[in-house]
This record gives C-alpha cells, sequence and structure tokens, in this order.
C-alpha cells in the first residue's frame, strides 16, 4: 500500500495554520481591493476539494489504498480554503465566501474512468504549482504572498503522490494506464489546448451542461481568465513551465525521453500501435 507512507511524507511537511502562517506581517497598505476579491474567488475554488473527494470515493471504490489517501489530499485543500478565508477574515472581512458561496460549488461530477481521472488532477496539481508561485508574485502583501508560497508547496507534494499512484498504475494495467495517460498528457501540454485548463474549469456533468464546471458557479465565472491573463499574466514563459514539468515527470514515469509536446503525442501513438 502506498497511502501509509504518502501520509508520513504529507504529515512531515505539514504546516500549521496558526503557528506557521506569520498572520503579523500583514500589511494594510498593499493590500488591493482587486486582490482582495482573487482571494475570495480562489477561496472558494479551494473548496470544490469537497465535490472531488466524493468524486474520487465513488468512481475508486475497489481501491481502498487511493481512497484512504483521499482523506490526507481532503484535509489539505480545505486548509487551503480555510487559510484563505482565513485571511480575509481577519484583514477584509467583507470579502468572506458565505456559506452558500462555498456550498454552490458541491455538485455531482459525472462518473469517468478513474486512471484518466487521476491523470488531469496530477496535471492539475502541477499546474496549481505554478499558478500560486505567480501569484506570490503579483501579490503585494507580504502575508498572502508568504500563504501562496505554501501553497505551491503542498500542490507540488500532491503532484508527486498522484504520481505514485500513477506508477501503481502502469505496474498493474500495463500499456492501458500509458494510453489514458498519454492521452490526457497529451492534452495538457498542447499549446492550443492546455491554457488554463484546470479540474475545476473542465466540463463534469452533461445534465448542467453548460453550467457544469466549478468555475461556472462562482460569484464571477470569468475570474479565472482574467486572474491569469490580465492581473498575473500568466504568460507564455510561465505556460511552458508547466508543460515542462509535466513532460519531465511522464519522461520519468514512461521511461522514455520527452523534450516536447511533440515527443509525447508520438509516443502516444507508438502506444496505440502496440496496444
Amino acid at each position: 500500500m502506498l497511502y501509509p507512507q504518502l501520509y508520513k511524507t504529507l504529515e512531515s511537511a505539514r504546516w500549521c495554520m496558526q503557528n506557521d502562517i506569520p498572520w503579523h506581517i500583514f500589511d494594510p497598505a498593499k493590500l488591493s481591493e482587486e486582490q482582495a476579491e482573487t482571494i475570495k474567488l480562489n477561496a472558494i475554488t479551494e473548496w470544490s476539494a469537497l465535490p472531488a473527494t466524493e468524486m474520487f470515493l465513488r468512481d475508486n471504490r475497489d481501491d481502498s489504498d487511493f481512497s484512504a489517501f483521499m482523506s490526507v489530499w481532503f484535509y489539505e485543500e480545505q486548509k487551503h480554503a480555510l487559510v484563505l478565508m482565513e485571511y480575509l477574515q481577519r484583514f477584509c472581512p467583507h470579502m468572506i465566501p458565505t456559506e452558500d458561496d462555498l456550498h454552490t460549488v458541491r455538485f455531482e461530477f459525472d462518473p469517468a474512468p478513474a486512471i484518466e481521472t487521476l491523470m488531469l488532477h496530477f496535471c492539475g496539481e502541477i499546474r496549481l504549482t505554478h499558478w500560486y508561485k505567480r501569484a506570490a508574485q503579483w501579490h503585494t502583501e507580504p502575508l498572502i504572498k508568504h500563504i501562496y508560497k505554501v501553497l505551491s508547496g503542498d500542490e507540488a507534494r500532491h503532484a508527486s503522490c498522484y504520481m505514485r499512484y500513477m506508477k501503481r498504475a502502469i505496474d498493474k494495467l500495463g500499456n492501458k494506464a500509458r494510453i489514458a495517460f498519454a492521452k490526457i498528457g497529451v492534452l495538457m501540454t498542447s499549446t492550443k489546448t492546455s491554457r488554463a485548463l484546470h479540474p475545476t474549469n473542465l466540463h463534469v456533468n452533461k445534465a448542467m451542461f453548460p453550467h457544469d464546471t466549478v468555475q461556472s458557479k462562482l460569484p464571477d465565472p470569468d475570474w479565472l481568465e482574467k486572474w491569469l491573463d490580465v492581473q498575473m499574466d500568466f504568460n507564455a514563459e510561465w505556460e511552458s513551465k508547466v508543460v515542462t514539468a509535466i513532460l519531465r515527470k511522464l519522461s520519468n514515469l514512461f521511461e522514455v525521453p520527452l523534450e516536447s509536446p511533440r515527443d509525447l503525442r508520438n509516443y502516444r501513438k507508438t502506444l496505440s500501435v502496440s496496444g
């Protein structure tokens, strides 16, 4: 089982909201209303770990190891929402999300193949790692800059945990898992389609379409694109960092050199032929 070791690894890196977040460094002169609003919307987005966990538990009923790991992932992701809300409660209380705001992002996701969903969330964690690194640079207030650096580190560790389960899937399923991972990897590293792709803005409930993404449930459904493109300027250089990180991890997973999205597309073709 992977869960016992992953629990120990994440436990050793865990931060305490009361003792490890330097609340005393907050500088009110450096927090703008615009930035506070993005913190609110991101707190609501992080709350969507709740329906994601319900999806994972439903679609992995035959996998108690991974389901147990969800207890740690869910705890840490919900703490992300909580620390952002604590920040707002202390320093910008009129921006604190309401319970209705939070509950709105809890809706049912359609069933999907577990290994493809695993890959989607692996890529999502890598993307969040870099979004939060960039957010730490964009913000001007010292405390929220520190918080986003902390969250970025969590997301990077989560990606590594998902990678362990992806390796296990390949050991068990062979090319079936490789094909699924390569398929999603091609989508997530394509310069034409990958920009801003993340589990929270993918369509997940056919009956609710087009209002079936987490982002569509937010008070401002367009905030993510604005945050990335206009406010943080998550530009081609940053996008390249996301793609490079995904390819590097997949190269290790597949044990083949993958230096570009084209390499991954070609690798996927070889799997399709051999499969």
